[in-house]
C-alpha cells in the first residue's frame, strides 16, 4: 500500500508545483479604454490603434484551480519532538488525522488548469469601417483533474471499495495568428469576429481509466489502466530493459524518458475562431433601460490536428497485495516462507506489471485531433444614472473543458472612469475553485497604455513566494497607441446618425 501511496502523492506533488498560466483578464472586461478587450469579446472595439510592446504588451501571469499545496503539506506533528524530523509533512503522515488530511479537497473534482500566453506581436488599428486586429502569439496549457476518491484511498482505507475512475493530465502547446474585426452594424448593436490559424507544435494526454480498489477477503485488489499519448515532431520514447526483483532471469521494459530532439517544430494544424455582440439599449419605453448594455462571447471555438504520435500504455493487470504493514525494511525475519525483503520485491514487481508503462509501437506515427476548449461570455452593464462614469458590470464565464477540466465563474464589478484617460475597477467573483477579489487600474492617455491589475488576489504564500492555495494572477502591460480621441468620438457619432 505504501507503494501505491507514493504513486499518488508524486503524480500530487507534480500538479500542485506545476507553472503558472496566462489568460484573459476578466477584472478589465468593462473598461473602455483597456486595449485587450477584443480578446474576451472580438465585438469590443478601441478608443485608440495600439501596437504592443513584444511579450509585454499584455504579460498575464494566473494560476488557478481547486487544490493547492496548503491541501498537502501540513506542520509535522514530529517536529521539535523526534530528532531530524522536518518542519513539514504530507497528508500522509499518520500523526495527521484523516479529517484533518482530507478537509481541503474538493467533494467532487480536484483540479488544477495552467495557461500561459506568449504575445510575439499585436496591433489594432482603424480601417474597413471597423476596428481591427492582428495577433501572433505562442500559447501553452496544461491542466489536472482527479476525484476526490483519489486522495481518500491514499490516506484512508477503512473503507472496503473505492472508484476514482477519469484521473487525467493534458499539455500543449500552439502557435496563433489571429485576424480580427468588429464594427457598429446598427445604432445600438456591434459585432465582431476572429479567424485564427493554429500551429501546433506540441499535445501530451495522460489518463488513467477505471480506476478500482476493492478489499477483497484480506487482500486488496487495484484495477484500471493508464495511457499515455504525445504529438510531438520526432519525440521518441527512452525505453530501459530491467529485471524483476524476485524473477531471477526475468526481464520487461518499461518507458524511462522522452527524447524531444523536434521540440518547436509544427506538428499540426488547426482553426479557430471568436463571435461576439455588444448590444445597447436606448430609446426604450422604460427609461431605466436605456443605458444598459448587454454583451456576449464565444472564444475558442475550434480545432487543432495533431501528427507525429507516439503512445505509452500499461498492461492493465490488476494489482494484489496483503500484509503489507507487516513488511519490513530489513531482513529481521520471516513470513511465510520469505524474508521481509524478499516479499517487498515481489510487492515492486507486481506493481510494475500493474503501472509500467510500455510503448505501443503499432500505434506510433498516428494522428489525433484535439477541441482548443471554447470559452463562453455573458456581460451586462449599467452605468450609475447620476453619474455615467461610474459603471457596474456582472460578467458569466464558462469554460469548456469536457468533464475534467470545465469551470464557470460570475464577477460583479464597480469600474469608474474619473478622467478621459484613467479608468479602474474592483470586483468580486465566485468561481468553481474558490471566492475571490479582483481590481485593476488602467491608463490610456494618447501615446500609450499601461495597466495593472489581478483577477484575485494572492493568499498565503510559502518559500520562492509559492501561492499555498494555488492561485495566483498579475496582470501588467505596455502598449504604443496612436489615433485621436476626440476626431474618433465625431466619426463614431456620425455613423451612428447615418445607420440610424
Amino acid at each position: 500500500m505504501k507503494a501505491i501511496k507514493q504513486y499518488i502523492l508524486a503524480a500530487l506533488l507534480a500538479a500542485t508545483t506545476g507553472s503558472v498560466m496566462a489568460q484573459d483578464m476578466n477584472s478589465a472586461y468593462f473598461l473602455d479604454g483597456f486595449s485587450y478587450r477584443h480578446d474576451m469579446n472580438p465585438a469590443y472595439g478601441n478608443e485608440l490603434g495600439y501596437c504592443a510592446i513584444p511579450v509585454l504588451g499584455n504579460l498575464n501571469v494566473q494560476m488557478r484551480g481547486s487544490l493547492g499545496l496548503e491541501d498537502v503539506f501540513f506542520k509535522n506533528p514530529d517536529f521539535g519532538v523526534k530528532p531530524g524530523a522536518k518542519k513539514t509533512a504530507t497528508f500522509l503522515h499518520p500523526g495527521i488525522s484523516v479529517d484533518k488530511a482530507l478537509s481541503g479537497f474538493d467533494k467532487d473534482r480536484n483540479t488544477l488548469l495552467f495557461n500561459m500566453d506568449i504575445p510575439i506581436a499585436s496591433v489594432g488599428f482603424f480601417a474597413f469601417d471597423g476596428y481591427n486586429t492582428v495577433e501572433l502569439r505562442e500559447r501553452v496549457a496544461a491542466g489536472f483533474s482527479a476525484p476526490y476518491e483519489f486522495f481518500e484511498f491514499a490516506k484512508d482505507t477503512r473503507n472496503k471499495d473505492y472508484s476514482f475512475e477519469d484521473i487525467g493530465a493534458f499539455g500543449r502547446a500552439y502557435t496563433e495568428l489571429a485576424l480580427g474585426h468588429s464594427r457598429q452594424i446598427f445604432d445600438n448593436l456591434r459585432v465582431g469576429a476572429k479567424v485564427k490559424f493554429l500551429f501546433g507544435n506540441a499535445y501530451a494526454d495522460l489518463k488513467m481509466e477505471n480506476m478500482h480498489a476493492s478489499l477483497q477477503g484480506d487482500h486488496w485488489v487495484v484495477e484500471g489502466k493508464a495511457r499515455g499519448e504525445l504529438n510531438m515532431k520526432g519525440a521518441k520514447f527512452k525505453e530501459k530493459t530491467e529485471e524483476y526483483k524476485s524473477r531471477p532471469g526475468q526481464t520487461y521494459t518499461r518507458v524511462s524518458g522522452i527524447d524531444t530532439d523536434g521540440a518547436g517544430a509544427v506538428t499540426g494544424f488547426g482553426l479557430g475562431l471568436d463571435l461576439g455582440a455588444v448590444y445597447e439599449f436606448k430609446d426604450c419605453s422604460l427609461d431605466w433601460l436605456n443605458g444598459l448594455k448587454a454583451s456576449w462571447a464565444l472564444t475558442d471555438l475550434g480545432f487543432i490536428s495533431y501528427s507525429n504520435m507516439i503512445v505509452a500504455e500499461s498492461s492493465g493487470k490488476p494489482f494484489t497485495f496483503d500484509g503489507f504493514n507487516n513488511i519490513a525494511m530489513k531482513d529481521e525475519g520471516t513470513l511465510g516462507g520469505q524474508s521481509f525483503s524478499q516479499q517487498g520485491d515481489d510487492l515492486k514487481d507486481r506493481l510494475t506489471d500493474f503501472a509500467n508503462l510500455e510503448n505501443k509501437a503499432d500505434e506510433a506515427g498516428g494522428s489525433k485531433t484535439h477541441g482548443l476548449g471554447a470559452t463562453m461570455r455573458f456581460g451586462l452593464e449599467y452605468p450609475l444614472p447620476v453619474y455615467d462614469r461610474l459603471k457596474f458590470g456582472l460578467l458569466y464565464t464558462h469554460r469548456y473543458g469536457g468533464d475534467l477540466y470545465h469551470w464557470s465563474e460570475g464577477r460583479l464589478s464597480a469600474n469608474i472612469a474619473p478622467l478621459d484617460w484613467v479608468d479602474g475597477g474592483i470586483n468580486v467573483g465566485i468561481s468553481s475553485f474558490h471566492t475571490e477579489m479582483g481590481w485593476v487600474v488602467n491608463f490610456h492617455p494618447t501615446g500609450c497604455n499601461v495597466f495593472l491589475g489581478m483577477d484575485y488576489m494572492m493568499g498565503n504564500t510559502g518559500k520562492s513566494l509559492i501561492p499555498m492555495d494555488s492561485n495566483i494572477c498579475f496582470n501588467f502591460g505596455v502598449n504604443i497607441t496612436f489615433g485621436d480621441k476626440s476626431r474618433r468620438k465625431l466619426k463614431e457619432r456620425q455613423l451612428e446618425v447615418l445607420t440610424f
